[in-house]
């Protein structure tokens, strides 16, 4: 089963001092945290923000292209888990064709986000995520960290929507 994906957050691990994307899926309310690159983080905020670039980043640049090419990105599909390193893949058409590229998922993303393309999980993946996480302890036992945990695990991406980043 395929997972329709909305960007839930995005913030800083704290721990690594790695962006944190946060996919929900729309179907069941999964989350799949992606630790990403500082500058894939930074163009997928300033496209989602709509924010004017002096000069454009590489994600603009193939957006430019692409867009002077006459194709599109159709859909990007967050497709697998080895290592523990996600792959995606992005699906493209252009004249007609249809094809599509191995790609990492903040690349992905940050086309998809451009595109106003859909972001889409493999429910297998999704289930290898959770299996991942699954091993996890709280960082913070005490009553008010589980507080905390059990607070953030009820936001809704609308909530999250709220704080600028």
């Amino acid at each position: 089963m395929i997972h329709q994906m909305t960007i839930a957050s995005l913030s800083m691990d704290t721990k690594t001092r790695t962006p944190v994307l946060v996919l929900k899926s729309e179907t069941d309310g999964t989350l799949l945290p992606l630790w990403i690159g500082v500058l894939e983080a930074t163009s997928i905020v300033f496209a989602l923000q709509g924010a004017p670039v002096t000069r454009p980043l590489t994600h603009d640049l193939f957006h430019d292209y692409l867009e002077q090419t006459d194709a599109t990105v159709e859909r990007i599909v967050v497709c697998d888990l080895v290592d523990n390193i996600y792959h995606a893949r992005v699906e493209f058409s252009a004249g007609g064709t249809h094809f599509e590229l191995d790609s990492r998922p903040s690349d992905a993303i940050a086309l998809a986000v451009r595109f106003q393309a859909p972001i889409l999980a493999e429910g297998s993946v999704l289930e290898m995520s959770r299996m991942v996480d699954a091993s996890v302890e709280l960082a913070d036992e005490s009553h008010e960290g589980k507080r905390w945990a059990q607070y953030l695990q009820g936001l809704s991406p609308e909530e999250f929507g709220k704080y600028k980043v």
